[in-house]
């Protein structure tokens, strides 16, 4: 399944550019960089220059930037993701999907 605005809250996160704009902690807004990690609580992103950055899922805004390919032309659609809808294991959140679909 490719990855959209519409189901990337079901989908691996790993790999995908994230900034926090909003969060609880005033230090953590304004990170950005690369997604190497996530636990049940956690993303852990790769900051550039920097070292890993762990940001709480609870709490946060994330904007992530997913690549797409239309056509012949790449472009990267932003997708505003409030991170309590992030908050459960990586496993078992992608899992889900399968089980709204069967409703």
């Amino acid at each position: 399944m490719e990855i959209s605005a519409y189901n990337l809250i079901f989908h691996e996160l790993i790999g995908l550019f994230t900034e926090v704009i909003n969060s609880n902690n005033p230090s953590l807004e304004e990170i950005r960089g690369k997604v190497v990690g996530e636990t049940r609580n956690m993303l852990i992103v790769e900051t550039y220059g920097e070292y890993e950055k762990m940001v709480p899922k609870s709490g946060s805004t994330f904007l992530f930037h997913i690549p797409l390919l239309r056509g012949n032309t790449r472009v990267t659609e932003q997708v505003k993701v409030n991170g309590n809808l992030l908050l459960s294991q990586p496993e078992n959140r992608i899992k889900n999907i399968r089980k709204i679909r069967m409703r």
